[in-house]
Protein backbone atom coordinates (compact mmCIF):
# COMPACT_ATOMS: atom_id res chain seq x y z
CA UNK A 1 0.00 0.00 0.00
CA UNK A 2 2.86 2.55 1.04
CA UNK A 3 4.49 1.83 -2.16
CA UNK A 4 1.12 1.94 -4.30
CA UNK A 5 1.05 6.02 -2.93
CA UNK A 6 4.56 6.53 -3.19
CA UNK A 7 4.90 5.25 -6.75
CA UNK A 8 1.28 8.07 -7.05
CA UNK A 9 4.20 10.68 -6.92
CA UNK A 10 7.75 9.41 -7.43
CA UNK A 11 8.68 7.14 -10.36
CA UNK A 12 10.46 4.39 -8.02
CA UNK A 13 9.22 2.88 -4.67
CA UNK A 14 10.74 0.45 -1.68
CA UNK A 15 9.19 -2.35 -0.24
CA UNK A 16 10.16 -3.65 3.02
CA UNK A 17 9.03 -6.56 4.75
CA UNK A 18 10.35 -7.41 8.42
CA UNK A 19 10.47 -11.18 8.57
CA UNK A 20 8.69 -12.37 5.54
CA UNK A 21 9.98 -15.72 5.26
CA UNK A 22 11.40 -18.26 8.47
CA UNK A 23 12.78 -14.44 9.75
CA UNK A 24 14.33 -13.10 6.40
CA UNK A 25 13.61 -9.98 5.49
CA UNK A 26 12.61 -8.87 2.08
CA UNK A 27 13.79 -5.58 0.38
CA UNK A 28 13.04 -4.70 -3.28
CA UNK A 29 12.60 -1.12 -5.10
CA UNK A 30 9.91 -0.71 -7.66
CA UNK A 31 9.79 1.25 -10.46
CA UNK A 32 6.04 2.72 -11.41
CA UNK A 33 6.34 1.26 -14.95
CA UNK A 34 7.04 -2.06 -13.13
CA UNK A 35 3.86 -1.35 -11.27
CA UNK A 36 1.80 -0.78 -13.81
CA UNK A 37 2.43 -3.79 -16.22
CA UNK A 38 2.17 -6.13 -13.25
CA UNK A 39 -1.41 -4.12 -12.29
CA UNK A 40 -2.37 -3.48 -16.08
CA UNK A 41 -5.60 -6.06 -16.17
CA UNK A 42 -6.99 -4.61 -12.68
CA UNK A 43 -5.94 -0.84 -14.14
CA UNK A 44 -7.88 -1.82 -17.40
CA UNK A 45 -10.83 -3.58 -15.21
CA UNK A 46 -11.32 -0.09 -13.33
CA UNK A 47 -13.27 0.95 -16.91
CA UNK A 48 -15.96 -1.31 -16.29
CA UNK A 49 -17.95 -0.11 -13.58
CA UNK A 50 -17.67 3.50 -15.67
CA UNK A 51 -19.26 1.60 -18.62
CA UNK A 52 -21.79 -0.07 -16.32
CA UNK A 53 -22.70 3.25 -14.93
CA UNK A 54 -23.31 5.32 -18.23
CA UNK A 55 -24.70 2.10 -19.58
CA UNK A 56 -27.69 2.00 -16.68
CA UNK A 57 -27.92 5.70 -17.25
CA UNK A 58 -28.07 5.57 -20.51
CA UNK A 59 -25.61 8.45 -20.71
CA UNK A 60 -23.48 8.27 -23.77
CA UNK A 61 -19.92 9.54 -22.10
CA UNK A 62 -19.73 12.04 -24.64
CA UNK A 63 -22.72 14.14 -22.74
CA UNK A 64 -20.43 14.07 -19.41
CA UNK A 65 -19.60 17.11 -18.60
CA UNK A 66 -17.00 16.67 -15.55
CA UNK A 67 -15.32 13.59 -14.78
CA UNK A 68 -14.53 14.17 -10.50
CA UNK A 69 -12.70 10.77 -9.26
CA UNK A 70 -13.34 9.19 -5.95
CA UNK A 71 -11.09 6.88 -3.89
CA UNK A 72 -7.44 7.02 -2.91
CA UNK A 73 -6.87 4.50 -6.11
CA UNK A 74 -7.74 7.29 -7.97
CA UNK A 75 -4.20 9.21 -7.47
CA UNK A 76 -2.56 6.60 -9.61
CA UNK A 77 -1.52 8.34 -12.88
CA UNK A 78 -2.39 5.08 -15.16
CA UNK A 79 -6.18 5.22 -13.69
CA UNK A 80 -6.29 8.89 -14.53
CA UNK A 81 -4.49 8.59 -17.86
CA UNK A 82 -6.75 5.14 -18.82
CA UNK A 83 -10.03 7.23 -17.27
CA UNK A 84 -9.13 10.71 -19.25
CA UNK A 85 -8.35 8.21 -22.82
CA UNK A 86 -11.69 7.16 -22.08
CA UNK A 87 -13.24 10.43 -21.85
CA UNK A 88 -11.24 11.30 -25.25
CA UNK A 89 -9.20 13.45 -23.45
CA UNK A 90 -11.36 15.65 -21.27
CA UNK A 91 -9.26 17.07 -18.40
CA UNK A 92 -9.94 15.34 -15.13
CA UNK A 93 -11.40 17.74 -12.69
CA UNK A 94 -8.26 16.76 -9.73
CA UNK A 95 -9.62 19.77 -7.64
CA UNK A 96 -11.93 17.71 -5.03
CA UNK A 97 -9.90 15.56 -2.88
CA UNK A 98 -10.67 11.71 -3.46
CA UNK A 99 -10.61 10.80 0.03
CA UNK A 100 -13.52 13.72 1.21
CA UNK A 101 -15.77 13.25 -1.74
CA UNK A 102 -17.55 10.32 -0.74
CA UNK A 103 -18.21 11.85 2.92
CA UNK A 104 -19.31 15.47 1.65
CA UNK A 105 -21.81 13.64 -0.92
CA UNK A 106 -23.10 11.51 2.60
CA UNK A 107 -23.35 14.68 4.32
CA UNK A 108 -25.13 16.50 1.93
CA UNK A 109 -27.87 13.62 1.11
CA UNK A 110 -28.07 13.24 4.83
CA UNK A 111 -29.13 16.95 5.49
CA UNK A 112 -31.32 16.64 2.15
CA UNK A 113 -33.11 13.70 3.67
CA UNK A 114 -33.47 15.78 6.95
CA UNK A 115 -35.43 18.36 5.29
Amino acid sequence: ERAKRTLSSSTEASIEIDALYEGIDFYTKVSRARFEELCSDLFRNTLQPVEKALNDAKMDKSSIHDVVLVGGSTRIPKIQSLLQNFFSGKQLNLSINPDEAVAYRAAVQAAILSG
